[in-house]
């Protein structure tokens, strides 16, 4: 592992920072080194700290505790990250016999020079009890790998030396800070603390001292695990199969759905499928070797303990579905008695968390991970990865040691823990994924908008590139980039709408959402209209919609299977199938094509709880910046017919319907959000969003 550390860039760093405490601006320095090494921490794990002493308002000198606090990537951290603690009062701390992990909290609360401050690390007082003025610790992938092993403390002290300590597992808080403290009093001459099962502490009286020994010993493990390595991978005694990432994810996407009186909430499924997992996931004894344990318990409330293997040699869609179907039902019993068996053992009172998998070993496919957000398959996905590669790498020295289910339940249904996953969002859409077309225009702006507000994952697509980077960059400023997707698709070409619903497969695992949207526009008499202009009108709008709603029916077909998710189309049909206009007949009779399939399409779903309905919009100018494709085309004319100009040609239509209002893109969004939330049990519908225009009323 490369030391990182440089004196210049650590003037330019403190320099940035300005008026800001030297050992904190340090303290960060490190830090960041620290977390931009995902072989060392990975999201938010480990922690450093720094003593120092700091000015109080009445101008007493206070020594203080800087820790890095909850919530705080040390990748990314600035000295915010790091609420400063009394230092005296946490050292007095250590002769008590014991302290519940919620009273150790509180007196973090209750002593934290600033109460706007994050919480800091549930090990502040390990950081607090050792004498160090820098304390680095982090979970590194090489030193966990040799712990989980036998006999780990030997080939530790062969391969690191003598100057480390080393302890056994030990559940963070209080009782770990009194065993540390402990054992470098014990060994004061030590330059580390590794935990098994956990990671390695080190220290020094600089940033770069501490940096530098984690640095050191972190690569003495990586270079010994190397030298282990054979010079050819562990092979396979059988070729891998060829499985469909298409076929197989939806089916499975629709099988971890969960159910509830408050309706069904999916997963995001993440695909990933390099040849270092492929290889691993063929290896003989590959099944025992990857379906073990965590590397580390911090990993369990992410992971879970142990992923699911599935063999889907078969790739027919009815053993495939069998064959998932069987093992997760296999995984639920197994983590029901896992958690049946600790509560009784240890006499407690707990409530299950589910009992879904968060990793899936596929051979042949790859590694997926689940999460109902982006962010937690993200998380699980990383983890799980570095896992794999360990395992791979420990299995050329030792076979894999798991640590015992009571430290695992310990950890994963420890309050303390559980607190990183949050309470959860409230909004309607989490977890579901939504593909609107026509992606480039204001309304599909709105619509995007609108569903991103309510939580869900929106792929945006559209044959033009910077239409569709224009409002794609727009939402961006509003939410986060990895919630918004964007695809250059034809909808009129079978091959490229295939392919689009291939990466929302790859990247999401399914499809919850279709909005027809894409549409074009032409202003012509019948008399007058060019029959190949006629053509072109009916392809993008009527055959566009044809495409993509057949495209995405397997896609339903497969989620519906073997669990009860909703999945919905909502088409944006148009004011003009009930109420068309002169001169505008392309646009109104193919929009009125695209309306019919939406019922035929309502009848022919239903058996799958697939939901069909329209969206009937008028006179949406705009969103934003973000110009309508079809008031481009169609402006002019209805303003040199009426002789008004852009304003006058908006009023005008405010102006026409019963409500006296204009409407906007959004308006449509907030539609397309009622019929994706399942608030009715409602297919086959049309809403008119225009403001009341009696001509257009559905009939």
């Amino acid at each position: 592992m490369k030391n990182r550390y440089l004196e210049k860039d650590v003037s330019v760093y403190t320099e940035s920072l300005g008026n800001c405490n030297a050992d904190l601006a340090m303290r960060t320095y490190t830090s960041r080194l620290i977390g931009q090494e995902d072989d060392l921490v990975l999201h938010g794990g480990g922690n450093t700290s720094v003593k120092s002493s700091v000015t109080t308002l009445l101008g007493d000198s206070c020594d203080v505790l800087f820790i890095k606090g909850s919530g705080w990537d040390l990748g990314t951290i600035e000295p915010q990250g790091f609420p400063a603690l009394d230092l005296d009062y946490l050292q007095r701390l250590r002769p008590l016999e014991k302290l519940t992990d919620e009273e150790m909290v509180n007196q973090f609360r209750t002593h934290m020079l600033d109460s706007t401050a994050p919480n800091p690390s549930i090990e502040t007082l390990v950081h607090a009890f050792l004498p160090h003025k820098f304390i680095d610790h982090t979970h590194a992938d090489a030193i966990v790998t040799l712990t989980n092993m036998e006999q780990p403390e030997e080939r530790l002290r062969e391969v690191l030396g003598d100057r480390i300590g080393i302890l056994p597992w030990i559940m963070p808080g209080f009782p770990l800070s009194k065993r540390v403290v402990e054992l470098y009093e014990q060994q004061p001459d030590i330059e580390a603390i590794i935990l098994l099962n956990h990671g390695i502490f080190t220290f020094g009286e600089t940033g770069e001292e501490a940096y530098v020994k984690m640095i050191h010993y972190v690569t003495l493990a990586e270079e010994y695990i190397l030298s282990c390595q054979s010079d050819s991978p562990a092979s396979s005694s059988s070729e891998p199969p060829q499985l469909s990432a298409e076929l197989i994810l939806p089916i499975l996407r629709g099988a971890l759905t969960i159910t509830d009186k408050s309706g069904s909430k999916p997963f995001y499924l993440a695909l990933r499928q390099d040849h270092a997992i492929l290889d691993c996931l063929q290896e003989d004894n590959a099944k025992s070797r990857y379906s073990s344990g965590v590397l580390t318990p911090d990993h369990v409330i992410r992971t879970k303990n142990h992923p699911l293997w599935l063999d889907l040699q078969e790739n027919t869609e009815g053993n495939i579905a069998a064959a998932i179907e069987h093992g997760l039902k296999d995984y639920a019993a197994n983590y029901l008695d896992y958690f049946n068996t600790q509560v009784s053992n240890k006499k407690l009172d707990r409530i299950i968390l589910d009992t879904k998998p968060r990793v899936i070993l596929i051979p042949g496919l790859g590694l997926i991970t689940i999460g109902h957000t982006e962010k937690a398959t993200t998380i699980s996905g990383d983890i799980a990865y570095h896992t794999l590669l360990a395992k791979q790498k420990g299995s050329a020295i030792s076979p894999y040691k798991e640590l015992a289910a009571s430290h695992i339940f310990d950890m994963e249904y420890w309050s303390l823990e559980q607190v990183k996953l949050g309470k959860g969002s409230t909004l309607p859409l989490v977890g579901q994924v939504a593909l609107v077309t026509g992606g480039g225009g204001a309304i599909a702006c709105g619509i995007g908008r609108m569903l991103l507000a309510a939580g869900a994952h929106v792929y945006l697509s559209d044959i033009n590139q910077e239409r569709l980077d224009n409002v794609c960059d727009l939402l961006k400023q509003e939410f986060s980039a990895d919630r918004i997707g964007a695809l250059i698709m034809d909808v009129t070409d079978k091959k490229a709408v295939r392919q689009g619903m291939q990466s929302v497969i790859h990247q999401c695992g399914g499809l919850d959402i279709l909005v027809p949207n894409a549409g074009l526009a032409h202003v012509a008499t019948l008399e007058d209209l060019d029959e190949e202009k006629f053509r072109q009108i009916t392809e993008v709008n009527t055959m566009g919609v044809f495409q993509v709603i057949q495209a995405a029916i397997p896609i339903f077909k497969r989620q519906a299977l073997l669990g009860k998710s909703a999945a919905h189309i909502i088409i944006n049909s148009s004011k003009n199938v009930f109420a068309p206009g002169a001169a505008f007949g392309a646009y109104s009779s193919s929009k009125a094509g695209a309306h019919q399939l939406g019922k035929i399409a309502a009848m022919e779903l239903a058996p799958y709880n697939v939901r069909v309905n329209m969206i009937n919009g008028d006179a949406i100018f705009d969103d934003h910046g973000i110009s309508s494709g079809l008031w481009d085309v169609v402006g002019p004319d209805r303003m040199r017919s009426r002789n008004l100009d852009p304003a006058g040609l908006k009023e005008y239509y405010r102006e026409r319907n019963l409500l006296k209002t204009e409407i906007l893109a959004d308006h449509v969004g907030n539609a397309v959000v009622f019929f994706a939330s399942s608030l009715t049990p409602t297919t086959g519908a049309t809403l008119p969003v225009d403001g009341g225009v009696a001509a257009a009323f559905p009939r």
